[in-house]
């Protein structure tokens, strides 16, 4: 395969990703060239930025006909413009065509309209469904929810969240335990199936001791 010139390159990603302007910049670039499996390598402080997708890493490839696979390694971060989401990992693969993101290795979403933020070692995000399966070592936070589970799937639109295997809730005060939650991250509402457990406190015990604490302090005061 043919090496290409780095304004060739510049020319190939301009006109042919799919009519759709990218811009991009790095330390270095090296590429080939092939009608039906393209490929350019940007190294060192890469960073590309299409119309709804901007990522940056150590290292970006673009391969495939007309572009269609983004692979980065190292120090990736990136922004959905599109579904307002950010993402932090080790590596992601990203097909252009189903919009399909993998993201592995120490790895952050944040709903930035919603202020959820989680992380886990894999998560598959779809931005056509707005949709993260998560799994490994997954923690996500909404509100006052800590939730922690060996499988998740959030969805963005629903604002539901399931937890499988091991599932946890730590809600204020409560914990709950399950096989499988299922968390309305609009009503705040859980259901548990399998292996139930959890502990509540009562809102109105917790405070009587220090409303007596408060009874005491005024009693001294007057004597």
């Amino acid at each position: 395969m043919k090496k290409l010139t780095i304004s060739l390159i510049i020319i190939l990603i301009s006109s042919i990703l799919f009519a759709e302007k990218i811009t991009f910049s790095a330390d270095s670039m090296s590429g080939s060239n092939n009608k039906d499996n393209a490929s350019t390598v940007l190294n060192g402080n890469a960073r590309i930025e299409t119309e709804n997708l901007e990522i940056s890493a150590d290292k970006i490839e673009l391969s495939g006909k007309e572009y269609r696979y983004i692979k980065a390694w190292g120090h990736v971060t990136g922004h959905n413009k599109e579904t307002k989401m950010d993402f932090f990992a080790d590596s992601l693969e990203y097909d252009r065509n189903t919009k399909l993101a993998s993201l592995s290795g120490n790895v952050s979403l944040v709903d930035l309209e919603n202020e959820v933020t989680a992380a886990a070692q894999m998560i598959e995000y779809n931005s056509d469904t707005e949709t993260a399966v998560m799994q490994i070592e997954i923690t996500l936070n909404q509100k006052d929810n800590v939730c922690n589970g060996s499988y998740a799937v959030y969805s963005k639109n629903d604002q539901l969240l399931n937890l499988y295997g091991n599932a946890k809730i730590k809600q204020g005060d409560d914990t709950f335990r399950a096989q499988h939650i299922t968390l309305d991250m609009d009503t705040q509402e859980i259901t548990l199936d399998g292996r139930v457990k959890g502990t509540v406190t009562d809102k109105e015990e917790a405070k009587e001791p220090e409303e007596e604490a408060e009874k005491e302090e005024t009693a001294d005061g007057n004597s």
